[in-house]
This record gives structure tokens, C-alpha cells and sequence, in this order.
């Protein structure tokens, strides 16, 4: 068996924006183990105001994940037990997870088969009595429209929020993710565009009092210490990653820029690959590329013949979450069509800020003369 081909790219490289800021990131590590200040304290003040102006928002509340944000976000909206909450069916898992945790049902509907995201078109069709709310994915980063789930909403007394885990910085009609519903979750993972060198997340919002039942359900129930007035947890962002986060946070925006560099020259290249379905863009969107997905009939196939040329590329997401053993017994008999056509057709190309221009035209090329072979 022949051995496989080097890598000649990298997919993802975590330790790049350490290595590109190593100077301002030690100095804000340094800054906090000099302070004394290990929970809580003015670092993640400071990140918060920072975040929250970044996102046009009111409020940030930082958390110790993308995932407990979005807990938080349900708990603090009082979403429990007995209520259902709508999500896309193509998303990561975390989406559904939060609605479970919470107590409440995830409701899937398809996605649209062009953008991949949440289609406000099939919202409405699966609104009940039990409907408390819609959870909006800005997946891969592409944001989605949602004036007009903002009024559906506003409508049927329901609450909007985000997941832009993913999304740091996307907007669509000049509104930032994190400005378009009630709340937003967001995630700090490592390999997030803006990304702590651990876990964190934090919840963006205009509502005061949204964020006040934030920062009470994930500092143990508690306002003031000792007094617990409900059964919370503990979910904090942590001052060294706060610090972090704040440095990164004034990078973004360049790091962002070529991400859609990127983006450009893989859209321009791979244009006329009949075999290759591209990602769309709703009209208005400024996305920022977390992941650039395009679909191919023989992913696999793709994939292994890319990697022979030493590209590497990445299955975000292969499993549809109703067939995942998290939730099949849930949805037994239930198709959702075009969220499992995603999922055995997706394939992620390298993208970041890692990669030059150059890099990335040479594997847009290397796509290129490629995807056809394999159909």
C-alpha cells in the first residue's frame, strides 16, 4: 500500500495568531497573573464592552463555551420543559444540544438547499401553541436574513435568536450578528475566527434584563454571593482568555479581509466546475468565511484525490443531527431532504488567515482539475 501523499497546506492552524501576536499576547497574559484577578475582574470587563460595541449590541456576557451560551440565552428567555424551539436541521449539534439542555424540544426544519442556512420560509409551517422561540444559525459564517423572521417573530410573540458561533463579524444589510434578534450565543473555540486559546463564549444582547438572567444562571444562580436565587451553574469566561480575546478582537477585521480574499478567489476559479455546487450568499450578507463548503456528488472521492495532491480538506458536517444517536430515536421515519443531501455531499476547503493568496489559488487550481475527474 503506498504511503499517502505529504500535505502540502495546512487546513487550519491554530497556533498561527499566537505566533503572529505572540509579543501583545504574552503581555496580556502577563497582565492578568500580575493582577491577582484569576475570576472575573476588569480583563473580561473590558472584553465585554470591547465585544459588545464590536457586534452594535448593548450587552456581552461572557461564558465558559458556545454551547453554555446558548443554554444560558433559553434558561435566562425562561425557555424549559414543555416548550418547543425551532432550529435548522443542518447545523452542528450544539444548536439541538442547547434546547435539550435547557429542558425544551428542538423543532428541525429544512434548510435552503442554495445557502445551506435556515430557510425563514419554512419557519411559520412548524410554529405551535408550544413554539417559545427560533434559533437563526449563521453557519459557515454566511449570516442569515432575518428582518423578516425578526417580524415573524414580533408577530407570533416568539423570540429570535442566534447561534453565530461561527459569525464573529458577519452582517447582512449592515447589521452584525449579535444585533439581529433577541440574543446571540457565540463560541471562542480555537479554531473559531475569533478564538481564545481554550474554551469561552458570551452571549451578546440588547436586553438588559436578558443579560442580567445571563450572568445570575451562570454565576450558580446568584446576583450577589451567597444568595442563590435559582438552581444555576458555573460558566464564566476566564480572565486569561478574555485577555486574549481582546487582543484578537483588534486583529479581526484584517484577519476577516483575507478570509474573504479567499473566498473570492475559490468562488472565481471554481465558477465553471460543473461537478462542484458553490455556497450562495443571501442578497446584502457579509460573510466571513469560517468555512468554505462546496458540495460534490463523490465527496469522498474528492477528498481522497485531493489529499494524493496534498490538499487537505475537512467534513463539516457528515452526520445529520436526526440521525445521529443523540437524537434518532427522536426523529424515526423523519427525513429532512436537504440538510442530509448536505451532509453526504459537503466538503470544506482551507481557508483562514493562515493562507496566502498565493496558496489559495494554487488550490483553487488543484479543485479545479480535479472535482470533474471524480464524478
Amino acid at each position: 500500500m503506498a504511503a499517502a501523499a505529504p500535505l502540502r497546506f495546512s487546513f487550519l492552524d491554530v497556533r498561527f495568531t499566537y505566533d503572529s501576536l505572540r509579543a501583545e499576547t504574552d503581555a496580556a497574559i502577563a497582565r492578568v497573573m500580575d493582577s491577582g484577578w484569576y475570576i472575573g475582574g476588569p480583563e473580561v470587563t473590558a472584553f465585554e464592552d470591547a465585544f459588545a460595541e464590536y457586534c452594535g449590541a448593548r450587552h456581552c456576557v461572557g461564558t465558559g463555551n458556545g454551547l453554555d451560551a446558548l443554554v444560558l440565552l433559553l434558561r435566562a428567555a425562561g425557555i424549559g420543559p414543555g416548550d418547543e424551539v425551532i432550529v435548522p436541521a443542518h447545523t452542528f449539534i450544539a444548536t439541538w444540544l442547547a434546547v435539550s439542555q435547557a429542558g425544551a424540544t428542538p423543532v428541525p426544519v429544512d434548510v435552503d438547499p442554495a445557502t445551506m442556512n435556515l430557510d425563514p420560509a419554512t419557519v411559520e409551517a412548524a410554529i405551535t401553541p408550544a413554539t417559545r422561540a427560533v434559533i437563526a444559525v449563521h453557519l459557515y459564517g454566511t449570516p442569515v436574513p432575518c428582518a423578516d423572521l425578526r417580524a415573524l417573530c414580533a408577530r407570533r410573540g416568539l423570540r429570535l435568536f442566534e447561534d453565530a458561533a461561527q459569525a464573529q463579524g458577519a452582517a447582512i444589510d449592515g447589521r452584525r450578528a449579535g444585533a439581529m434578534g433577541d440574543g446571540a450565543g457565540f463560541s471562542f473555540y480555537p479554531g473559531k475566527n475569533l478564538g481564545a486559546f481554550g474554551d469561552a463564549g458570551c452571549v451578546v444582547t440588547n436586553d438588559a434584563d436578558l443579560a442580567e438572567a445571563v450572568r445570575m444562571i451562570g454565576n450558580y444562580g446568584a446576583r450577589v454571593k451567597y444568595d442563590h436565587e435559582i438552581a444555576g451553574v458555573n460558566s464564566r469566561l476566564d480572565p486569561v482568555q478574555a485577555a486574549v480575546l481582546g487582543v484578537k478582537l483588534r486583529h479581526l477585521d484584517a484577519w476577516t479581509e483575507r478570509r474573504r480574499q479567499i473566498a473570492d478567489i475559490y468562488m472565481k476559479t471554481l465558477a465553471g466546475v460543473p461537478s462542484l455546487r458553490l455556497p450562495a450568499l443571501p442578497e446584502g450578507a457579509a460573510p466571513v468565511w469560517h468555512l468554505f463548503v462546496v458540495r460534490h456528488p463523490r465527496r469522498d472521492a474528492l477528498a481522497a484525490a485531493l489529499a494524493d495532491r496534498g490538499v487537505p480538506t475537512a467534513l463539516h458536517y457528515p452526520i445529520a443531527n436526526h440521525h445521529s444517536g443523540a437524537y434518532r430515536a427522536d426523529f424515526e421515519g423523519r427525513s429532512f431532504p436537504v440538510a442530509e443531501d448536505i451532509c453526504a455531499t459537503c466538503l470544506s476547503l482551507p481557508i483562514g488567515p493562515h493562507l496566502d493568496l498565493a496558496a489559495a489559488q494554487e488550490i483553487a487550481e488543484i479543485v479545479a482539475e480535479t472535482a470533474d475527474r471524480q464524478t
